[in-house]
């Protein structure tokens, strides 16, 4: 072996040595006989360095893995000689191995396990146990190595081949006929002889019960002498937790409903005579958490066991089962409700599926209303927030706990299904008495009172968000509710979490403002002062942007009185302003996108004249554009690029504002009706000088690509005569995405305006066409994924623009470019559907060549189209699908197969006859197709059923590339 190699494998060994070992270590992988050298080193001890040992395991388990089935008899045999002889070596060693070679080496001996146990090696356990007997370092190896079997064979989150499933069923049928009884007699002499002298061993040994119990005969375990061993070690420290999955494992083993109830009740009884069902005296969290663990475990299963009985008819057992479970409540409960979340949490399945029994019986007992209260009361106090949780900065405890409160919501959500009056009354008698007095309440209990409220509104649903008619109880009882809520001062409570959810709940109820008004003032002034937009956290401000905004939308018919109270007050939030040293605004400009918007919707949906709404559009946006063109005047001459960057940000951030206000007008309010127009079009006046900045060109040209979007929209033919100048400014300098993303600009045009935007086509349509093809020829690296895939989007984009314009019958755009540009055009759309492994593309060429043979295929077609069609259009539809990249089971490429068949059609529906005979005098013969088929297809081609034609055409070419 390469000593200074090995020297690399030490942790501080530096880059060079660490580089040389890797190295070396591929070399050894791909030697033939450098396993040897390894085996023989561990076999012999050679290596004192950890690091060495394992490398030498690791060259083992490469060889095992990869290349067995390449040695011979021999080298098999010395593979497990030589594992035998290092185990051996380690029941004398004075030391153990490093945790780390250990459990490799357990890996490689399950490695060789699953290779040879079938055939070589069926005695590969007694082997092992005649070697380790009871020695403390052999058993724990022994143990080792079940645990790498159980993760090779058994472990469901591992993925196998079909191959290795069979295998390792067959391995578990062999190994429960063979050796399950011997090694259930080693684990109980384990438990019995390491118990009160190796705790390490015994918890180990716990654990691969716990592993096996799931697949082998659980009379074995579950017995007396092994329950009772197991109970016992319930009672020592260091070995409880261990012994409480292993019970768990037990109890979710699948057995007969009746035997499981039994075996519970059994284990149950004991537990509960030793005294583990007291859990206040309980003062080890961890252990507790394993033992919820195994109190839910219990009583899932017995409701697996109810419902079996329920299914099976066999109503005397289930009721007795189901008094086993109800048994068990008063223990869930106090684990529900222990202080330590995780401990609460691991018995929440228990107290779901329990609620779902509950849900099922027609009638409860005065003992099962007592629970469904139990788990209720709970919820509401395990919902609340403590003292550490930092609202500020939410990290990982903050996040687990979030989580937590979603599962005590499902709880919730149940419970109001099992019982919603006692839901109803239990939150109301809460809310009030902590709402109320909530200025002398902590935060926690003034958060958790008004949570309650806004989770009913999904735990009692209603359509549209009807609260508040109907079922009269539960209307006044929220009504009243949201009254307190709106008017007990709780609004102003100073904490972000009460604030926070204050704006959540009055959105979520906002219907109630439609039926007491006379509350939208004050639920207005919290939103714009400090308790909402001006909160002194960002947290507050941000999510209250996004909350005003959906309260305006809402509740728009009643904000016409408020107007423009509140397009004052919200004046200073509007402001553009870069950063400036280091100084932010109140808001971010995502939160301002939210205000802009509530403004837009304020004005355009209000019931005052267009000349009043378009006074206060213009209101709203000239400081904007005044404020724009100062921006942009300081980007053009920034020489500093971090500046200019902040500047470009800056003006991207002005357009977005500008077009989130446009989202407020709809096919009923249109910008004409409004009187508007004449405000937009001064945005598209102030916004496209931008395009002529030679600075920070993809943010600008972005910001600006998505207000025309809009504004074709909003503005219709008004936008047409800005479009021209935008385009030959978007198309200089242009690199893929730029086009990428110009494209469906230009088809979002024709589309819409078709034969109004024909001249513009007509003299846009080849610097597009130049630009795409400039950016197409340019060369790029081989291996360059990311310019590729930028490449073959912008081909899809280019065939879509294509498409789009033939499809809105302006094909004359395209025969107006002169007759050499349009064969280029042409060659391209050929190109496309036969050269391009891409199915998209290919599909949408397929697309255009249906058209123009549709629109140019008939006989007073433009002149040398009908050659076109035989020389160029006919022969791609064939070569597409014959090439080897044409995967006809693939989704994509089956619907490129559809368009081609469309095509065909198209070609006989516009040539008839002549279509006939070219195809079987000349073109399929060509392809040596054999003449009974050529009939066939052109007999199936004649039928007016174009699916007909479909199907077979998919069936053609699967036989010709068979």
């Amino acid at each position: 072996m390469d000593e200074q190699a090995l020297l690399g494998l030490n942790p501080n060994a530096d880059a060079d040595l660490r580089q040389r070992a890797l190295t070396y270590f591929e070399q050894l992988k791909v030697s033939q006989d450098a396993w040897q050298v390894c085996a023989e080193a561990l076999a012999k001890g050679v290596y004192s360095d950890d690091h060495a040992k394992f490398f030498c395991f690791q060259v083992l388990e490469h060889q095992i893995k990869f290349k067995y089935s390449e040695l011979t008899e021999n080298q098999q045999q010395l593979i497990r000689e030589t594992l035998i002889t290092w185990l051996q070596a380690q029941t004398q060693n004075t030391h153990a191995e490093k945790t780390f070679i250990r459990n490799k080496a357990a890996q490689v001996f399950a490695l060789v396990f699953v290779t040879e146990y079938l055939t070589k090696w069926p005695k590969f356990f007694f082997d092992i146990l005649s070697i380790v007997g009871l020695n403390p370092r052999g058993l724990d190896l022994y143990l080792r190595i079940l645990m790498a079997v159980d993760a090779e064979v058994v472990d469901r989150d591992v993925v196998h081949t079909q191959e290795e499933s069979r295998r390792n069923t067959l391995i578990k049928d062999t190994m429960r006929e063979q050796c399950i009884p011997n090694l259930v007699e080693s684990w109980y002499q384990i438990l019995q002889t390491s118990q009160h002298t190796n705790s390490e061993v015994t918890c180990q040994c716990l654990e691969v019960i716990g592993a096996y119990v799931s697949w082998i005969d659980l009379t074995l375990i579950a017995n007396d002498r092994f329950i009772n061993m197991l109970l016992s070690h319930m009672s020592i420290e260091v070995l409880r937790e261990e012994a409480c999955d292993c019970l768990f494992e037990i109890v979710n083993k699948g057995m007969d409903p009746i035997d499981k109830t039994k075996l519970v009740e059994s284990l149950c009884r004991v537990l509960e005579s030793s005294g583990f069902f007291s859990i206040d005296q309980e003062e080890d969290v961890d252990f507790l958490a394993r033992f919820s663990k195994l109190v839910n475990g219990m009583g899932q299963s017995l409701i697996i066991s109810w419902t079996k009985l329920i299914k099976n008819g066999d109503l005397k057992s289930a009721q007795e089962t189901l008094h086993s479970i109800e048994s068990k409540v008063p223990l869930m409960l106090r684990l529900l409700v222990h202080e330590d979340d995780d401990i609460s949490t691991n018995i929440i399945g228990f107290c779901y599926d329990y609620l779902q029994i509950l849900k099922q019986l027609t009638l409860l007992s005065d003992e099962q209303k007592v629970h469904v209260e139990g788990i209720m009361l709970a919820v509401m106090k395990k919902l609340t927030f403590d003292e550490e949780y930092n609202f500020e900065n939410e990290g990982e405890d903050e996040a687990m706990f979030v989580e937590y409160r979603k599962q005590l919501k499902l709880l919730l959500d149940r419970v109001a299904q099992v019982s919603p009056e006692l839901l109803l009354t239990s939150v109301q008698r809460v809310f009030n008495t902590t709402v109320q007095n909530c200025q002398s309440k902590p935060f926690m209990e003034v958060e958790v009172a008004i949570r309650l409220l806004y989770m009913l509104g999904e735990a009692l649903p209603v359509a549209h968000g009807a609260h508040f008619s109907g079922d009269i109880a539960k209307a006044s009882a929220l009504q009243e509710m949201m009254r307190t809520l709106v008017t007990s001062g709780v609004s102003a409570y100073q904490h972000t979490s009460v604030s926070l959810e204050f704006f959540e709940t009055v959105v979520r109820y906002e219907k109630f403002f439609a039926v007491e008004p006379q509350h939208i003032p004050h639920v207005l002034m919290a939103f714009l002062d400090q308790r909402g937009l001006r909160h002194p956290s960002p947290k507050v401000r941000s999510r209250t942007s996004y909350l005003f905004s959906r309260f305006v939308k809402s509740l728009n018919r009643q904000m016409n009185a408020f107007i423009e109270d509140i397009l004052n007050r919200i004046q200073d939030l509007l402001e553009l302003s870069p950063p400036e040293n280091g100084f932010h605004g109140l808001l971010t400009s995502d939160d301002q996108l939210f205000i802009y918007e509530a403004a837009g919707v304020l004005i355009v949906n209000s019931d005052i004249p267009g000349e009043q709404k378009w006074l206060l559009m213009r209101k709203l946006l000239n400081p904007l554009l005044e404020k724009f063109k100062i921006v942009l005047g300081k980007l053009m001459t920034e020489k500093n690029e971090e500046r200019q960057v902040v500047l470009a940000d800056c003006l991207n951030h002005a357009v977005g504002f500008a077009s989130r206000t446009s989202k407020a007008f709809s096919n009923k309010q249109t910008v004409k009706h409004c009187g508007c127009s004449e405000v937009y079009l001064d945005c598209l006046q102030t916004f496209l000088p931008v395009l002529s900045c030679p600075l920070q060109k993809e943010v600008l040209r972005g910001g600006v690509r998505t207000f025309l979007h809009r504004m074709i929209i909003c503005l219709e033919e008004e936008v047409l005569p800005f479009i021209p100048t935008a385009s030959e400014h978007m198309l200089k300098d242009c690199e893929a995405k730029d086009l990428q993303e110009f494209i469906p600009l230009i088809n979002q045009i024709t589309a819409k305006f078709k034969t109004q935007v024909s001249p513009f086509l007509q003299q846009v349509f080849m610097p597009l066409l130049q630009a795409i093809f400039e950016v197409l020829l340019r060369p790029a690296e081989e291996n360059d994924q990311s310019a590729a895939l930028e490449k073959q989007m912008l081909r899809r984009s280019y065939f879509a623009f294509l498409q789009t314009v033939s499809g809105s019958g302006m094909s004359e755009v395209i025969a107006n470019q002169g007759a050499e540009n349009v064969e280029r055009v042409l060659f391209t759309i050929i190109q496309g559907a036969v050269d391009y492994p891409d199915p998209i593309a290919q599909k949408t060429c397929f697309i255009i060549l249906s058209k123009l043979v549709e629109l140019w295929g008939g006989k007073d077609g433009p002149t040398g189209f009908a050659d076109f069609i035989y020389k160029n259009i006919v022969p791609a539809c064939f070569l597409a699908p014959l090439k080897p990249t044409f995967d006809l089971s693939d989704a994509q490429t089956v619907l490129a197969l559809s368009e081609c068949a469309v095509t065909i059609k198209t070609i006989h529906l516009k040539r008839g006859l002549e279509c006939i005979q070219y195809l079987q005098q000349e073109y399929l013969p060509s392809l040596q197709v054999a003449p009974d088929i050529i009939l066939e297809f052109c007999q199936v081609l004649q039928h007016p059923d174009v699916k007909m034609f479909k199907n077979y055409l998919k069936v053609f070419f699967q036989r010709a590339k068979t």
